[in-house]
């Protein structure tokens, strides 16, 4: 073997200590270890039928409408997902069990299988640090921080985006006090069904998928039911959305994984009117994708792309003249923008950068559907 190929075997880590794995490298000893399902100070948000079955899952693990093998499978992967607690330890790790290891690649296994540390610092949650591990392997322990004084503080930590979490154990000091979070002010929740964009591919880390960064700006849970190529409208998922209580409104965004606008025509009303049966009054928004990067090379692509664009706003237009007034079209080309494909992986999925974006024009509309004022960040 050539001197060249030796020195690309070589691990970065072995020549900047930070970009090596650091899981290790802060103590454990004298850590208690508390398992967030058992403990009622530790908040578990962002599932919604987390009570009745006790399991880090989006969608109930014996659902009375039928679903896909996919959906089945998808709902395992704990995208929106948070824990919420109050503690003065002076060190947080934690010890996690996937239902895979890290497999996808083009997105960053901090994304797809890691946990994101956020801190409240003068009444805002900041990023704190990203969980690291070896992406090889379906478990891993690693350290948040250590030595930190100052008393409370609260703590969020977001769920990975595209992997199932069989179980995750918190490490706090042996004698520290741990406190149930602040109560939002508001218990409805924000609702998001949609595709693998909404799930939160191909983000850098959890905390900056769309939806968890709304997290952050308003006060109230979200809940995240993006399904990646599998989100399609189905009345029986309709119908299991509708069983979420308390929804203070229901972002519907599942044009990129409709075929044609024929489809979209067919799926879309019924969708609706079966979501409508058990909440006639909730905000539904209808968010349309963005074009694609080849969409904006190929016309054929383009206007299949247009054509499901305006299926969606004739489709609202038409319910809002029969009487529901509580339905509303977001063009999604324009929360992207026109440089949609220099905020994506691979022209379709955006990387932080898209995600910001997303979030900070759906912040406004949001804001006004439910009535509340975001944070200011």
């Amino acid at each position: 073997m050539d001197e060249m190929t030796e020195r690309r075997k070589e691990p970065i880590g072995e020549l900047d200590r930070n970009m090596s794995i650091d899981g290790e490298t802060l103590g454990d000893a004298g850590l208690r270890w508390l398992t967030p399902v058992d403990e009622a100070r530790v908040r578990v948000d962002g599932f919604a039928w987390f009570e009745r079955d006790r399991l880090f899952r989006r969608l109930p693990v014996r659902p009375e409408q039928p679903i896909s093998a996919a959906v089945d499978k998808l709902a395992d992967h704990t995208a929106g997902g948070q824990l919420r607690f109050r503690t003065d330890s002076s060190r947080l790790r934690i010890r996690v069990r996937l239902a895979g290891p890290a497999t996808m690649d083009h997105m960053p296994a901090t994304g797809q299988c890691g946990f994101d540390c956020y801190i409240e610092r003068e009444g805002r949650l900041r990023f704190y640090r990203t969980a690291r591990f070896d992406p090889g392997q379906d478990r891993y322990e690693c350290g948040f921080y250590d030595g930190w004084t100052g008393g409370m503080r609260e703590i969020v930590l977001y769920f990975p985006l595209y992997q199932g979490v069989k179980e995750i154990v918190l490490g706090l000091d042996s004698d520290a006090s741990v406190q149930v979070p602040q109560s939002f002010p508001d218990e409805r929740r924000i609702i998001f069904y949609g595709t693998s964009i909404t799930q939160g591919g191909c983000a850098n880390r959890p905390g900056m998928a769309y939806p968890n960064i709304l997290s952050r700006r308003f006060p109230l849970e979200i809940i995240n039911l993006g399904f990646s190529g599998n989100g399609r409208g189905e009345p029986e998922m309709a119908s299991l959305i509708a069983e979420i209580e308390r929804p203070a409104c229901l972002v519907v965004d599942y044009d990129a994984n409709c075929p044609s606008a024929e489809e979209m025509a067919r799926t879309l009303p019924e969708f609706i009117r079966t979501y409508r049966r058990r909440h006639p009054d909730v905000p539904i928004l209808v968010l349309s994708k963005p074009c694609y990067a080849e969409e904006a090379f190929h016309e054929e692509l383009r206007e299949k792309c247009l054509a499901k664009r305006q299926a969606q706003a004739e489709i609202v237009d038409r319910l809002r003249l029969a009487g529901d007034r509580r339905i509303f079209f977001q063009d999604g080309g324009a929360l992207f923008g026109s440089d949609f494909a220099d905020g994506t992986v691979d022209g379709v999925h955006p990387t932080d950068q898209g995600f910001a974006r997303i979030a900070d024009r759906l912040t406004p509309i949001l804001a006004e559907l439910i009535g509340i004022t975001p944070y200011d960040l």
